[in-house]
């Protein structure tokens, strides 16, 4: 049987005994009252960065707006591509990160309408290319479906630790470049879905908005696993990616989740109210029960500066705050 080549770094198992303890405490944050709307926001960012990483140009804002089923002026490509990946995501549940057939059923939603070869493999050859030429030119494509089977056997059977299947599959999932076009965004997806087996969080843990937050490094990590023969840098980088984005995520307070926040407020605060207290306002209409610290926190100011704000908005007229410990504010 294949075995894809790789080494496991002294970084990369200190990596794995720090993510396993951040997976609890980030379970733990998906279950506080704001849980299913963090879930709806982290999948938003999921899809954002995956295509943004693509090129699509679409903001957080639209993609969202699409989710929830309104008009966005765009261009017609990027809106599909927005549709197909919010389609596939929530195909998750029901795909088995095991199955070449599942892969090619995934591939097939995500690229519907964008690439006549959607869920076929490549019949073709394919290479990667930079400003600087030729990166990376992918297997023959009639080799492709028996390197496919090979690395999902290698998948099912092997008894390496599942962050490292993880990685080591999308690494070379992406080497083989399976298909004509979608193999990022598909690679990525496919990474979730094996962490999903380890815990049903990772389905809702935005991976790819870090990664889309370090392009250039991730590229680099596949560059320097491609020199070195072997996917050991690519497994120390996007260990460290889950690792990062698992500790920044676990005692986020969910706040700033609607549409722009300056059309959001309303009209009848006034026209001279600044875009801190805007932001205020904003967050109170979401959660009226939200603290000062918390408010600080989102502004980005002390807990001081914040107390300020507020007891001018309240000299103003603009909020009240009813009941002290245990209270709620009012607009």
């Amino acid at each position: 049987m294949y075995i894809p080549p790789f080494t496991v770094s002294a970084e990369a198992i200190n990596l794995i005994a720090e993510i396993s303890r951040q997976i609890e405490r980030y379970a733990i944050r998906l279950e506080q009252e704001d849980g299913l709307l963090l879930r709806k926001v982290n999948r938003i960012k999921t899809i954002h960065s995956s295509l943004a990483i693509e090129g699509n140009t679409l903001n957080e804002d639209q993609v969202r707006d699409i989710i929830d089923g309104k008009t966005v002026v765009a261009p017609i490509k990027e809106i599909q591509e927005v549709k197909n990946a919010i389609a596939t995501y929530n195909l998750y549940p029901t795909l088995n990160p095991y199955s070449v057939k599942d892969l090619l059923k995934a591939h097939g939603v995500m690229m519907q309408a964008l690439i006549d070869d959607a869920g076929r493999f490549r019949r073709g050859g394919v290479g990667v290319f930079s400003e600087q030429g030729l990166v990376h030119m992918a297997p023959p494509a009639e080799r492709v479906p028996f390197l496919m089977d090979d690395l999902f056997a290698w998948l099912q059977s092997s008894n390496d630790h599942l962050l490292i299947r993880s990685c080591v599959f999308h690494y070379e999932f992406e080497f083989i470049h399976p298909f004509i076009d979608g193999n990022g965004r598909t690679g990525r997806l496919w990474q979730s879905l094996i962490l999903g087996r380890l815990h049903p969080l990772f389905e809702h843990l935005p991976v790819e908005n870090m990664v889309y937050a370090n392009q250039q490094a991730y590229y680099d990590a596949i560059t320097a696993s491609t020199h070195a023969g072997q996917s050991g840098p690519f497994i120390d980088f996007m260990l460290n990616e889950i690792y990062k984005t698992l500790k920044s995520h676990r005692g986020e307070e969910l706040m700033d989740i609607g549409n722009n926040v300056g059309n959001n407020v309303g009209n009848n605060v006034g026209n001279n109210v600044g875009n801190k207290e805007r932001i205020i306002l904003d967050a109170i209409r979401k959660r009226p029960t939200v603290t000062t610290p918390q408010l600080a926190e989102l502004l980005g100011v002390t807990k001081r500066q914040c107390e300020r704000i507020l007891s001018n908005m309240k000299q103003q007229g603009l909020l009240r705050r009813v009941g002290t410990k245990g209270g709620h504010w009012e607009i």
